[in-house]
């Protein structure tokens, strides 16, 4: 039997390169990785990991250096091994970009919920009945009030809105974005309030101090879009005039570098009878994905915009492992309980023994459902 020959070695290296650049996935390069001695070394000296990860998420490009937990910052070299220091580098560039592409490839088939917090609002008609802050509970209706955002009116239809949220790590992947229009259940014809169509930004602060001193008062009662560098800009999805959750997959996960997402809601269809204005209203916003840490954080570098990419190796098992349980929401009802619950003690702490009213009945409800205008 002829002995196998090895096209790592027999080959000239710029036809093994165009070999393995024909692998369309960050994983399979990491197994071709540990295949033999020799193909670890060739992927390593050409940096092929990084190369890979960066086709696939091209917010990496902008990695200035990479560090890792108990080691020395290191500065990204891939021309050549000439010495040992040099091999140490490429070697650890290897480590961390096979590690990250594994987190990534695992983590995205099982997405959570990453939204922290509402940040802003480019507007809000009614502060704080129809806060962002309001797009965190899926339902329409608390305490027999709607729950919803609602921009400011316009006459103009092109005028658009922007919803900015914290994320829950400053480094996330995410696959997909979750958008349900308000339906006006309390004017006549149950007017829905949507966009044309939506598009997704993600990024990191202009100055953290400022961020920092923001995060103080969420959410902003005035437009913050100004305040970010956005890293990454999505395709324009068009949306429908339906009241249901309306879901937004992006084609390739995207990385959020940084923890900052903005909503841009484009164009405006439904006009209010009562004003003859335009407006934009959101009942629900969900942001799925994978936070990154604790294995891998991002430290943004100024004024350059590029970032320094921290590894922690102790921390991997951790990050492919935990998964955040999807809490079901509270039943109304039993939510109106507690509201009216608390009700009847505050009036009973100011002003005597007084029994609380409670909820609507359904002619109450009724005639204060006629009250409502965005």
């Amino acid at each position: 039997m002829d002995a196998c020959v090895d096209f790592v070695q027999s080959l000239v290296t710029d036809m093994v390169l165009n070999i393995f650049e024909r692998l369309d996935d960050p994983a399979d390069l990491v197994r071709a990785s540990v295949v033999s001695r020799h193909w670890q070394d060739f992927v390593i000296a050409t940096g092929l990991s990084k190369q890979l990860c960066v086709e696939f998420y091209p917010q990496l490009a902008n990695v200035e250096h990479v560090t890792e937990s108990n080691s020395r910052t290191i500065t990204l070299n891939h021309a050549g091994a000439s010495n040992s220091l040099e091999w140490d580098i490429l070697e650890r560039d290897h480590k961390v970009y096979a590690s990250l592409s594994q987190v990534l490839t695992k983590l995205i088939s099982s997405p959570v919920e990453c939204i922290a917090e509402a940040f802003s609002a480019s507007s809000t008609d009614n502060y704080p009945d129809e806060s962002i802050v309001n797009t965190l509970d899926p339902r329409d209706r608390f305490a027999l009030r709607a729950s919803y955002w609602s921009s400011k009116g316009h006459k103009d239809p092109s005028v658009p809105e922007t919803l900015i949220y914290k994320l829950k790590a400053d480094f996330c992947v995410i696959t997909e974005i979750d958008i349900q229009p308000f339906e006006a259940f309390f004017q006549p014809g149950d007017p829905i309030y949507s966009a044309k169509s939506v598009r997704f930004r993600m990024g990191h602060p202009k100055s953290p101090t400022d961020i920092e001193d923001d995060l103080s008062y969420l959410p902003l009662q005035q437009p913050a879009d100004d305040k970010f560098i956005w890293t990454y800009t999505s395709e324009e999805f068009a949306m429908t005039q339906e009241n249901r959750l309306q879901h937004f997959k992006f084609s390739q996960p995207a990385l959020c570098i940084g923890g900052f997402l903005q909503i841009e809601l484009l164009g405006r269809v439904q006009q209010q009878e009562m004003d003859g204005l335009l407006y934009i209203c959101v009942s629900h916003v969900k942001v799925l994905g994978r936070p990154l840490s604790p294995a891998f954080h991002v430290e943004i570098l100024e004024p350059s915009g590029k970032f320094l990419l921290k590894y922690c190796p102790h921390a991997l098992q951790h990050t492919l492992q935990s998964k955040e349980p999807e809490l079901a929401p509270m039943p109304i009802i039993a939510t109106e309980d507690v509201f009216w619950g608390r009700v009847g003690l505050l009036q009973y702490l100011v002003g005597g023994n007084q029994e609380a009213d409670g909820p609507f009945d359904s002619d109450d409800e009724e005639n204060e459902m006629d009250q409502f205008v965005l």
